[in-house]
C-alpha cells in the first residue's frame, strides 16, 4: 500500500522527466514558483506528499486531513512571495 502511495505521488507530479524502469522525484528541489505553476490536476498529489512531509517532520506517522486544505492554503499563499524558496522548506515554516 505505501509503495503504491508513494508510487501516485511521483507519477503525478511531473517534475522529472520519466525513466524507462524507475521514477524518481527530488521534492527537495521543488520550488514555490514550480507549485504555482503546477497544472490543477496534479495538486491532489502534490498537497498529499506535503501532508506526509509534514506529519514527518512532526514525527507522526498518521496524517491528520483537518489540516490538509489550511495548510496547503497557508503554504501556497506564502509561495506567491517566496518563488525561490523549496516547497520543503515552506511546509516547515507554515505547517501546523
Amino acid at each position: 500500500m505505501k509503495k503504491r502511495f508513494v508510487a501516485a505521488i511521483i507519477l503525478g507530479t511531473g517534475f522529472a522527466p520519466i525513466a524507462h524502469a524507475q521514477v524518481k522525484v527530488d521534492m527537495s528541489l521543488i520550488t514555490c514558483k514550480q507549485l504555482l505553476e503546477s497544472p490543477e490536476e496534479r495538486m491532489p498529489f502534490i498537497t498529499a506528499w506535503m501532508a506526509g512531509y509534514f506529519s514527518a517532520t512532526q514525527d507522526r506517522s498518521t496524517v491528520d486531513m483537518r489540516y490538509l486544505e489550511r495548510n496547503t492554503k497557508v503554504a501556497t499563499d506564502y509561495c506567491k512571495s517566496h518563488p525561490s524558496e523549496t516547497l520543503m522548506d515552506v511546509i516547515k515554516k507554515t505547517a501546523k
